[in-house]
């Protein structure tokens, strides 16, 4: 007996012999659409005019479809159960009598398709797939094997037989559907040296990879307008799409599922993602998959209700910060292992949030009211904090005599502007920025921010004597180190802020509908009147202060200002899941960036921290000895 039909036998033994393989969602039913899917994919290459071209892969194929047989004997009873069996038998016979390849790979695809509708298979992940996530994974897991750049030329894999697959090569790749190549991770294959991650990476972590490894065959430029339904990115192979809609749309397919765009979703839908992926989480922590059930949590959290935060905050934000302190706490309760009913009494208080903010955002379009209200106080809110920084780097300039360092941090302030509609015009019509994206980019644009005031704040107090300015003014603010310094700060105390209204009126224009457009515009066009005014206020009070006590002032404010940005950029960084939710009792004063949770109070009081030591260093230095 060949050593390969030896691991074929010990396989079909596994399959239904392992307890604890079923425990580890190795299903039959996965196990015969992966066995399928392999043979759609590399029976063509084994025959070629009714002709055997490669011995030992058409062997494989044949034991391959016997243990298929066993596969469908071990699923449910079901009525059509015969089809499939019968489906098995004709594709053996195909095998058996040489026939193109196109034929065998098109049967197996067929009897995949009847197999998922009989027993009602749901391919879709819970979350849409991450690329980007995928690329640090296949770095970690697969380069070693497959090459930095997918070849299959790894140094791990010098030797292998067979060798590592090359995904370069897309006529394999196109076989493949997004589905295979998960299950194909989930699973791994057997004879080779392509092993099972199912224990090592979860569910969402092997959707990710999968997606990155289609890449490798995918022309990403070629991408363009073209719309793929996640249901037929997952279930269908680009072969698929070349023999019905030609080249340039396999080309653009091959594209898109390599770069899964973000489903353009109502409120409702939302919302209702957001429970369903809820539901998944509990039942994995209810098998003892505690880290798959966190994952779905995290997702469940930035996949849905996060996207619709901005409205409901227009609406009602005490119910906003009640919905995402319960989703927060069932997140907890994930991390801490809480028995199942206690976290599924948590879950259930976090879908009764739910629900009322489904009913909430029920009533579509806002009153004119409204509409102006909330689009003055996003503007005001967001951009008091910008404008508070740049008038006091401002009037600190002027104050002291410094205009031709003007130029820089208006070239600061101007460049993140320009970022700013950089960034939302990559997100409305190039990628599609997800959640966990845009919590990151504005968790840690806070954290620097924080760092550069701080720095900055105590700067300015220690040269806050005429003396010591004198003596800066000689060193280095002269040069283009300090000017780069406050153009840097404009910059990211402007980006930030801007990042936050562009996504806050996405949602709100979206929500006033076309009557309310004018509305709108009138409460953006007032709310940064006012700022105008608050900037003039400001800068034309803080001349007329002693430069002394204008240092101090200013000190002051942005040393405050950094501890606002590390209560902010923690609480982002939290929501994308890179902290836990640690609840305590405390305050809440979003304003302030105080919000009731140890993680983000301890960032303000290590910020804080960082302000006293720095002031007490600088007065034990000007203290007398």
């Amino acid at each position: 007996m060949s050593a390969r039909l030896v691991r074929c036998v010990v396989f079909s033994l596994l399959t239904f012999l392992s307890a604890p393989l079923w425990a580890a969602g190795a299903e039959p039913a996965a196990r015969a659409l992966h066995l399928l899917g392999y043979l759609g994919a590399d029976y063509p290459a084994t025959v070629a005019n009714g002709e055997v071209v490669d011995a030992s892969e058409y062997r494989e194929q044949l034991e391959f479809l016997g243990v298929l047989q066993e596969l469908l004997l071990s699923l449910p009873a079901h009525p059509q159960r015969v089809e499939l069996e019968r489906g098995v038998v004709q594709l053996q016979q195909a095998v058996t009598q040489r026939a193109p390849g196109v034929e065998v790979a098109g049967q197996a695809r067929h009897l995949a398709e009847r197999l998922r509708q009989i027993y009602q298979l749901s391919l879709l992940p819970a979350i849409t797939p991450d690329p980007q996530r995928g690329q640090a994974l296949y770095a970690e897991q697969c380069s070693v094997c497959h090459g930095n750049a997918g070849a299959g030329d790894g140094p791990a894999g010098v030797g292998l037989q067979p060798p590592p697959s090359n995904f370069q090569r897309q006529a394999r790749l196109d076989s493949l559907s997004l589905y295979d190549l998960f299950n194909t991770l989930t699973l791994g294959i057997d004879g080779t040296e392509m092993a099972a991650f199912s224990d090592q990476l979860d569910e969402r972590q092997r959707w990710d990879l999968a997606s990155y490894v289609a890449g490798f065959s995918a022309a990403p430029a070629v991408a363009g307008t073209s719309h793929f339904s996640l249901g037929e990115l997952v279930e269908q192979t680009p072969a698929q799409i070349l023999a019905a809609q030609g080249a340039e749309r396999a080309a653009a397919f091959r594209a898109r599922r390599a770069a899964p765009p973000q489903p353009q979703r109502g409120p409702q839908q939302l919302i209702e993602h957001t429970v369903q992926t809820l539901d998944q989480s509990l039942a994995a922590y209810a098998n003892g998959e505690p880290e798959q059930a966190y994952d779905l949590a995290v997702g469940a959290y930035l996949e849905g209700f996060e996207l619709v935060e901005s409205g409901l905050n227009n609406l009602d934000p005490q119910l906003r910060k009640d919905t995402e302190k319960a989703l927060m706490a069932y997140r907890q309760a994930l991390q801490d292992g809480l028995p199942i009913g206690e976290a599924e009494a948590l879950l259930q208080q976090a879908k009764l949030k739910l629900n009322s903010c489904a009913e909430l955002l029920k009533g579509g379009g806002m009153s004119a009211s409204l509409s102006f209200i909330s689009s003055l106080m996003i503007l005001l809110r967001e951009g008091l904090e910008a404008i508070l920084v740049l008038a006091a780097i401002l009037a600190f300039l002027r104050n002291t005599g410094q205009q031709h360092s003007l130029r820089s941090v208006h070239a600061g302030w101007g460049l993140a502007l320009l970022a700013g509609v950089a960034t939302w015009a990559l997100a409305a019509y190039v990628i599609d920025v997800s959640g966990a994206q845009r919590e990151l980019l504005e968790g840690g644009t806070a954290l620097f921010a924080s760092v550069v005031l701080l720095w900055v704040g105590v700067w300015m107090h220690d040269r806050r004597h005429a003396v010591a300015w004198q003596a800066s003014i000689r060193g280095h603010l002269q040069g283009g180190g300090g000017r780069f310094g406050f153009a840097a700060l404009a910059f990211f105390a402007v980006y930030r802020e801007l990042f936050e209204v562009i996504l806050f009126y996405e949602t709100l224009w979206l929500q006033a509908g076309p009557g309310g457009h004018g509305m709108v515009l009138a409460g953006a066009g007032a709310a940064l009147l006012l700022l105008l005014v608050l900037a003039w206020v400001i800068l034309r009070g803080s001349a007329k202060l002693p430069l002394a006590t204008f240092f101090s002032v200013n000190a002051v404010l942005l040393c405050v200002l950094s501890v606002v940005y590390a209560g902010h950029g923690v609480k982002a960084l939290q929501e994308a899941g890179i902290f836990g939710a640690h609840p305590v009792a405390f305050f809440e004063f979003d304003w302030l960036g105080i919000h009731p949770d140890a993680w983000s109070l301890a960032a303000q009081g290590l910020a804080l921290a960082g302000v006293l030591l720095l002031y007490g260093r600088s007065w034990l230095r000007q203290s007398p000895t």
